[in-house]
């Protein structure tokens, strides 16, 4: 395909040399970046803490060298995005500054053209960095504390073991006409060992002229009936004046009540150590109980594992449109811009996590924050660039 000006039927067209030049290009300083970036965030972020920890503990150096390696997926799939900024950082001022680009451009192909192939590269990444994210970070995390803790002494139960909280919300409508979300119920277990849930205390304002609190030794899920099943206990029966009305004692009593705190207290894994998938479904729990902090919070986690992947596009976009300038960007230059851009960037993060726990912004525009801010920034550059 000939080299003109930039217009869609000629990306369809087949691969040009131009293309698979700067394509060629972008690749070495592409894994330079994974290499510099992934074996500092390891350092930084696991190296001094598990080898502090090796050093008071006495872990076998074969376990620290494990837990090193658990944790290298994590930083590696951080480094997907930084690498594409450094490797478009590099590349095109390098083909700036021996003003091949303005040979390029003397031929009539415009930067939007120009910056095609690291666009797509950018794409490609995008997909690397979402399978990598979904199908390996969060198994190799889970692993990775796993060992840590089973090293340490320090094994955890995969439930939420002592003092289970879920508060159960409903709205009702005022004589206004206004809703208002109100407490419903409110589920206490002093201990959960896997199968029982022990030292209850359950408070229900739902019925209405009559306030409840029941008490009882231990409780078990009785999934064939979808109930509760309680043992050793009383139910206090109270007016709403606070005048005592009943108390019922029992051996055994099956109550009708949601699931959803033991699905509270079968927590299961870390936020890190989950898929999409799983928290998703860690969102349905979480939303039974009606607590909003926890429900927006856990929206934002979720939108950021989507987010996070396209931050390859944005970067590859910001490099793209920074490194047209004359001027001969080195390898440790070109490292310093990206730490500079990158530490933007997840202040930008931070910015938007705030604006959205606060509910200043809904919980999917604060996610995607930093993206829309460096997609303006890279577009605006690149626009000025092409005058």
């Amino acid at each position: 395909m000939k080299l003109g000006k930039f217009n869609f039927f000629s990306l369809l067209g087949g691969v040009s040399v131009m293309d698979r030049y700067i394509a060629a290009q972008l690749i070495p300083p592409f894994l330079f970046g994974m290499g510099a970036f992934s074996s500092t965030g390891v350092a930084i972020g696991s190296l001094f803490d598990v080898v502090r920890k090796a050093v008071e503990v006495g872990i076998p150096l074969a376990i620290v060298a494990k837990v090193l390696v658990l944790k290298m997926p994590q930083f590696i799939a951080y480094a997907f995005p930084t690498s594409v900024l450094l490797a478009t950082l590099m590349t095109y001022s390098r083909l700036s500054s021996d003003s091949e680009l303005v040979a390029l451009r003397s031929c009539g192909v415009s930067i939007y053209r120009m910056v095609f192939p690291a666009i797509v590269l950018s794409f490609v990444v995008t997909g690397m960095t979402f399978a990598f994210n979904e199908y390996v970070v969060p198994a190799a995390n889970y692993e990775s504390t796993r060992t840590l803790n089973a090293a340490l002494k320090e094994d955890k139960p995969s439930f939420q073991d002592s003092n289970i909280f879920y508060p159960e919300y409903e709205e009702i409508a005022r004589p206004n006409g206004q809703k208002e979300r109100v407490l419903k119920r409110l589920f206490y277990a002093n201990k959960y060992d896997g199968q029982q849930m022990k030292g209850l205390t359950i408070l229900d304002w739902s019925k209405n002229n009559l306030n409840q609190i029941l008490t009882s030794e231990s409780a078990v899920w009785n999934p064939g009936q979808n109930t509760w099943d309680f043992f050793k206990g009383a139910i206090y029966l109270i007016a709403p004046d606070a005048t005592y009305r009943n108390i019922v004692r029992f051996e055994h009593q099956q109550l009708q009540l949601p699931r959803a705190p033991l699905s509270l207290a079968e927590q299961g894994p870390d936020y890190n150590e989950m898929n999409i998938a799983q928290a998703q479904e860690r969102l349905k729990t979480i939303r039974l109980s009606g607590d909003e902090q926890k429900i927006r919070k856990l929206i934002i986690r979720i939108h950021q594992k989507i987010a996070l992947p396209f931050a390859c596009v944005v970067f590859g976009l910001v490099g793209s449109a920074l490194a047209n300038r004359p001027q001969r960007t080195t390898k440790a230059t070109g490292f310093g811009i990206s730490v500079l851009v990158i530490f933007i960037y997840y202040l930008m993060m931070s910015f938007g996590d705030a604006l959205g726990l606060s509910n200043f912004l809904s919980p999917i525009i604060s996610a995607w924050l930093p993206n829309l801010f460096g997609l303006g920034s890279g577009i605006f550059l690149l626009v000025r660039s092409a005058k």
